[in-house]
């Protein structure tokens, strides 16, 4: 099982080549796939018009997702706590929720997001940058 971040979603629609579509394939082989709510939401926010907005929600909708649970927020929160006390600065507090789900399921995370790297350097994070 993989868990694939928004900023590679959002390279892979924008891709009219198809490489990024082989780029991907080739990371997950033939793992399940799985998305969190907070990846539902930075993708839907992001539709251009109606049109676009049916068709990811329809897709959306057929995906499976890591769900969140108490300890996951206070978890994320934590993680945020500790990065700004070492120094260090996410953009984004999904991103720590995102992460935080992604350590809880022990599933690894694919990704195209630098604060994914700042939040690996406080915790075990299994995850790829597939920029790299």
């Amino acid at each position: 099982m993989v868990l694939i971040d928004t900023s590679v979603w959002i390279v892979l629609f924008r891709d009219k080549t198809g490489n990024e579509k082989q780029k991907l394939s080739s990371f997950i082989r033939n793992q399940d796939v799985v998305l969190t709510r907070f990846n539902q939401l930075e993708l839907l926010q992001g539709c251009k018009d109606e049109h676009e907005w049916s068709l990811l929600y329809e897709y959306l909708l057929s995906q499976e997702y890591l769900e969140t649970k108490e300890s996951t927020w206070a978890g994320a929160a934590r993680i945020y706590f500790e990065l700004r006390r070492a120094g260090k600065t996410v953009r984004s507090p999904i991103d720590c929720c995102i992460a935080q789900l992604s350590l809880e399921n022990d599933v690894p995370l694919l990704h195209r997001d630098s604060d994914f790297e700042i939040i690996a350097s406080i915790r075990p994070l299994r995850h790829i940058n597939i920029n790299n």
